[in-house]
């Protein structure tokens, strides 16, 4: 069983940062995969942005170039840091790897 949890969310203006944190409960966080997702109101969830294990990353078109996806092995803990946001950024965003999702934190991007 993997528990992962979100934190870093809030609300920021339109052109602001916000970073986000995925702890895993994990000790080898590195042979994992993971993903970012997003689910707006009346949206279905997106994939955002995923590391896999050898450190590769990829992401949506719509966040290339102002998200960037990355994994502190030591710390077991996945990061989302968001740049130049916008306000069709606002969601809740999920932590995922494999079968386990976080709680998600809700991000507000005000214009």
């Amino acid at each position: 069983q993997v528990q992962l949890v979100e934190s870093g969310g809030g609300l920021v203006q339109s052109g602001g940062s916000l970073r986000l944190s995925c702890a895993a409960s994990v000790s080898n966080l590195r042979i994992y995969v993971v993903n970012w997702y997003r689910q707006a109101p009346g949206a279905q969830r997106e994939l955002v942005a995923g590391i896999a294990r050898d450190g590769t990353t990829s992401y949506a078109e719509s966040v290339k170039g102002r998200f960037t996806i990355s994994r502190d092995n030591a710390k077991n803990t996945v990061y989302l840091q968001m740049e130049s946001l916008k306000p069709e950024d606002t969601a809740v965003y999920y932590c995922n790897s494999y079968t386990y999702w976080g709680q998600g934190t809700q991000v507000t991007v005000s214009s």
